[in-house]
């Protein structure tokens, strides 16, 4: 994670956290999934985030924005696998600030000069503020091994009956139901143009 003013991150910064956090993803998938498409039958689990979706604070804009990308990246991926039999289930955890130290390991942008600008402006003291506001809003004996349970649940569940999400989000950002009602445009449109078959893994063993 990184936190600070957007506009002082460098594009080398944005670049290095789609890196992480999507082009990652990518290199995993072409590294499985010949092997998944070769047996007909697999299951992808994706670590989403609720901030792809749901009520969000500035300063956590480049992270939040490569999270929405690769939430995007499974989405797609879901509909192109289904008819080799490969399942999706993307986890959405939600805000945890206890066992991630996200706070005290996030990075900070490359321009100073930029930094200092927003925090001698009307910005002044504004991180702070952020970082008040979510200890506020996430309940302390938030446990992020939920996150965990959640990923062993959809890997125990039988096949085509996985849920196509699963959010673990104790400061209820509400990414549940903005996400409730892009999945559901997004499977409105694959009736519409008769491709609903899609939204189902095919059993082809």
């Amino acid at each position: 994670m990184v936190f600070g003013p957007a506009e002082a991150f460098t594009p080398e910064q944005l670049a290095e956290l789609y890196d992480i956090n999507v082009v990652t993803t990518q290199r995993v998938n072409r590294a499985v999934l010949p092997h998944m498409r070769r047996q007909q039958h697999g299951l992808l689990v994706w670590i989403s985030s609720s901030s792809s979706a749901g009520g969000t604070p500035p300063y956590l804009a480049p992270y939040f924005a490569a999270k929405a990308a690769m939430d995007a990246l499974a989405v797609a991926y879901a509909r192109e696998l289904t008819r080799w039999g490969i399942e999706t289930s993307i986890i959405v955890p939600g805000a945890f600030t206890s066992g991630t130290n996200h706070f005290a390991r996030a990075g900070s942008p490359a321009d100073q000069t930029v930094t200092d600008e927003y925090e001698f402006g009307p910005y002044a003291g504004f991180g702070p503020r952020v970082q008040e506001a979510f200890d506020a809003i996430v309940p302390p004996d938030s446990d992020v091994s939920a996150v965990a349970d959640a990923v062993v649940s959809v890997v125990d569940t039988p096949f085509g009956q996985r849920p196509f999400r699963v959010h673990i989000d104790p400061a209820q950002d509400g990414a549940d139901v903005g996400f409730a009602v892009l999945d559901r445009l997004r499977v409105e449109m694959l009736h519409r143009v008769g491709l609903h078959d899609l939204l189902k893994p095919a059993r082809l063993v």
